[in-house]
């Protein structure tokens, strides 16, 4: 991939972006833009969290899930929440992450992906 495939940082990103009508994270970070090839997904969030800013946003907050057969998630969630309220420049109790399996069913449940779905709250000041 282009980045580190980091699916719950970028459904994180296409939440708050989707949150200020600003697109998605195809349109701001581009798999054609060797720039950015390789970056960071917590870099990715970082920068959204700038574009919020500069669009007068103010992140409330962010509701994740993860869905994955395997690895399990619920031991690293506290250190997800942490990461990810560190890129975004807020507190750790505005960041929900979440894991649910899909019960062996498709291709998720096989255990051939993982999934991540996320909605996000802004202000606009």
């Amino acid at each position: 991939g282009h980045s580190d495939a980091d699916v719950l940082s970028h459904a994180i990103a296409d939440a708050l972006l989707g949150a200020i009508g600003a697109g998605d994270i195809g349109r701001h970070f581009p798999n054609t833009d060797e720039s950015i090839r390789g970056i960071s997904s917590l870099e990715i969030l970082k920068r959204v969290a700038q574009l919020l800013a500069n669009n007068r946003a103010r992140l409330i907050n962010v509701d994740a899930t993860v869905v994955a057969e395997a690895p399990k998630i619920g031991p690293h969630v506290a250190g997800m929440r942490k990461n990810i309220a560190h890129a975004l420049g807020t507190e750790e109790s505005s960041i929900s992450v979440k894991a649910t399996t899909n019960e062996n069913l498709g291709s998720l449940g096989r255990g051939e992906g993982i999934a991540a779905i996320a909605i996000a709250m802004v202000e606009q000041k």
